[in-house]
């Protein structure tokens, strides 16, 4: 599937539920989110069918998200379908990692490739402030699990704040010395919740190549900029949707637990496709592609995005 603007549309993000275990503050409201009935969410089925079709439209990279994936009940016997997808080359998910460690070895072998994992701080205090609720050893355990799995290549996600992690960041691309992951530093967006956070909080992704100056240019993978240290196991990645747009290059299109799908993050633009199937569903995904904008609006640190949704109800 290519756009309007001759971008070739490859990869789906299906967030399958809007609830979460944590309550990241740049994510969720402290109250968490107002409950969905099971009738209001996409059923395990109707997702299924969805990227089935997806897939057959020209999707060949699917990832699920949340919320937290790993709370929505039957996530493994779901895995297990998008796997079996004719033409699907990757199936990977983002997970706050702190359900994952005992599931680990269950999840790679029901299909999936590979993992992101999001840790923001090396802090157990820190941890728990961001999380509100989260233990720093069980995301680490999930980490740990997911590499035993082979749920690789692994990719760590940073939210780089301002006041809040800065300070680790030598200590977060450490990492990368012994462990073969990719340590990506993603700049704060001003979507959605972002409370308490302000317009100080935002720092450029150059921030991390000033107070690493050791860091070598690699090359790209998506979205990221790469970066390594002499030697080192694995890489650093710096994700600038504020200060460096790479609307260009995007290749995607998310679909939110309750059945919408947005062809931009940024955007309000939401495109229903509940209740549809078959031929009806294929229309719909191609005219959802057909709507995808050139870029979306410049973003400052002041400034939210369109969407009116937190990222818990996107799916990052």
């Amino acid at each position: 599937m290519k756009d309007h603007y001759g971008r070739e549309i490859t990869y789906l993000r299906i967030s399958v539920t809007d609830r979460c275990n944590l309550r990241c503050v740049y994510c969720m409201p402290e109250e968490g989110v107002v409950k969905q009935s099971h009738c209001d969410i996409l059923s395990l089925e109707e997702i299924a069918e969805i990227a089935r079709e997806a897939v057959g439209l020209g999707i060949r990279k699917i990832r699920i998200t949340g919320g937290e994936p790993l709370v929505r009940r039957g996530i493994l016997s779901l895995f297990q379908e998008l796997a079996s997808l004719p033409n699907l080359s990757e199936l990977a998910f983002t997970t706050n990692g702190t359900l994952l460690a005992p599931m680990a070895k269950e999840i790679k072998a029901a299909g999936v490739d590979r993992v992101n994992i999001s840790l923001d701080t090396l802090n157990p205090d820190k941890y728990r402030r961001i999380t509100r609720l989260g233990r720093l050893e069980d995301a680490l355990s999930g980490i740990r699990a997911a590499m035993e799995a082979g749920l690789t290549p692994l990719k760590i996600n940073t939210v780089l704040i301002g006041g809040f992690n800065d300070d680790e960041i030598p200590d977060l691309v450490a990492l990368t010395q012994q462990y073969p992951i990719e340590l990506r530093f993603i700049e704060l967006m001003p979507i959605g919740h972002v409370s308490p956070f302000g317009a100080e909080a935002y720092l450029p992704c150059g921030t991390v190549l000033e107070r690493v100056p050791q860091l070598q240019s690699v090359e790209k993978s998506g979205v990221a900029e790469l970066y390594r240290l002499p030697g080192a196991a694995g890489s650093v990645g710096l994700i600038r949707p504020i200060s460096h747009l790479f609307c260009g290059e995007c290749n995607r299109i998310r679909l939110t637990s309750d059945g919408y799908l947005k062809p931009c993050l940024f955007s309000t633009e939401e495109i229903s496709l509940r209740g549809l199937h078959g031929e009806a569903l294929r229309n719909r995904l191609e005219t959802a592609i057909a709507h995808k904008p050139a870029q979306h609006g410049v973003l400052t640190a002041e400034e939210h995005a369109g969407s009116a949704r937190d990222m818990n109800q996107i799916g990052g």
